[in-house]
């Protein structure tokens, strides 16, 4: 099969969507698909994109100021088309489009694919309310929500709004960034989603097309590696790891205020990654002396090394987070999970992982002072990891992918004739 991924987070970022693409695209090219990547992307090169060409991977056109040094933005997706038709004709010859996120690269190609006539596929990755949120400055947020709407809706139907209510959508920025996922998802011909509960979020405000929940994979090399369960004495530190951005969203400065309130030679936590959070959690770190290093961002294979050396993995974002590849990334290794919203209890086994009562620092603190008074647990909650880790390969994740795809080529044939 040939298949064109479009993406508006893949190139010059880091994070789970960049590795679940990573991940698809070397699997599928191993099983002998055509696999080619459309990404916005900072300014590149001749020689850069004649090399990223090398692997079927093309920066489009792209913003050279706005976004500078905080994410990549595609130009309007009416220019993307242009050019991706005049430099690209054998895309109309393409089986599926394969679209990531929800912005111009990503409108682009649901639109191209109307326009050939090719089944498309919209993976839903992540709240693109709590984002907003989060990076919008309180009194912008309704603006930014309103205009980023407008602007979405010149190139894809809107015929679902969601209004504010107490569930998801309690204010009006909120309802409007449903109204935006919904109408993007409705305007592909399948959807998928990471986990069962988002799912059921997206189906819950208005999402009509078939939609299917279907996790992530790792690497089947990282299942494969040989390993045996973590385990910690009394009395030792307990190592923990980070592997996300360092953003509000993720919640990395109300972990460290939970470390503050425990004994420092009872831990040691190794922060891989980076992000506007970062300068003030060094701060607060380096202030009340918190056993911490950070490492910045690095390869996955210095990432992974560390993990597997690790007692405890992290993901304490609250009510945003779809899935978390972190989380699966530390079942390959087989190492426990701190986690805080129970939506996340989907992505692991029972008896893998701690799950605070809430998502305060108080709560968070309370909860790492029980796991070090029974650090037993930490073997019991890694053998449990190791004994499921088969079901994250990203070879049966592609079989599922795979079949999905056929399904929409068999109906794309039933419907011609």
């Amino acid at each position: 099969m040939k298949i064109a991924f479009f993406s508006d987070c893949y190139l010059d970022l880091t994070g789970g969507i960049v590795t679940s693409i990573n991940a698809e695209k070397a699997a599928l090219e191993s099983r002998g698909h055509t696999v080619y990547i459309f990404s916005s992307s900072f300014p590149k090169s001749k020689k850069q994109r004649e090399e990223l060409a090398q692997n079927h991977i093309f920066p489009v056109k792209s913003c050279r100021i706005f976004g500078r040094g905080v994410v990549p933005i595609a130009r309007r997706p009416r220019v993307i088309e242009r050019e991706l038709i005049k430099g690209h004709p054998e895309l109309k010859d393409f089986d599926i489009f394969y679209v990531h996120y929800e912005a111009g690269c990503s409108i682009a190609g649901l639109r191209l694919a109307k326009m050939f006539h090719i089944p498309s596929v919209q993976v839903m990755h992540g709240r693109e309310d709590v984002g907003e949120e989060n990076i919008i400055p309180y009194g912008l947020r309704t603006f930014v929500a309103a205009n980023l709407n407008w602007f979405h809706s010149w190139y894809l139907p809107h015929q679902v709004k969601v209004s504010k209510d107490d569930y998801l959508a309690p204010t009006i920025a909120r309802a409007k960034m449903w109204t935006l996922m919904v109408n993007h998802a409705n305007s592909a011909d399948l959807v998928i989603t990471p986990s069962e509960h988002f799912c059921d979020k997206l189906v819950y405000y208005g999402v009509t097309k078939p939609i299917v929940p279907l996790h992530h994979g790792v690497s089947d090399r990282l299942v494969d590696e040989k390993t045996t369960p973590k385990s910690i004495k009394k009395g030792q530190p307990l190592e923990i790891i980070w592997h996300s951005r360092l953003s509000r969203e993720k919640r990395l400065l109300p972990f460290l205020r939970a470390l503050a309130k425990i004994p420092s030679k009872s831990y040691h936590l190794s922060i891989y990654g980076s992000g506007p959070d970062e300068p003030e959690a060094r701060a607060y770190a380096k202030l009340h002396r918190l056993s911490t290093t950070f490492y910045g961002n690095v390869d996955f294979t210095e990432i992974w090394q560390a993990l597997k050396k690790s007692h405890l993995d992290l993901l304490v974002s609250y009510d945003f987070d779809t899935f978390g590849m972190t989380l699966i990334e530390a079942e390959a290794a087989g190492v426990p999970v701190f986690i805080v919203d129970p939506d996340m209890t989907e992505i692991v086994p029972a008896g893998s992982f701690v799950l605070s009562s809430g998502p305060s620092s108080a709560q968070m603190a309370a909860a790492l002072n029980i796991l070090l008074d029974h650090p037993d647990e930490i073997s019991k909650m890694s053998a449990k990891m190791l004994e499921s880790r088969d079901q994250i390969r990203i070879s049966a994740k592609i079989d599922r992918l795979e079949q999905l795809f056929h399904n929409l080529e068999s109906q794309k044939s039933h419907k011609n004739h």
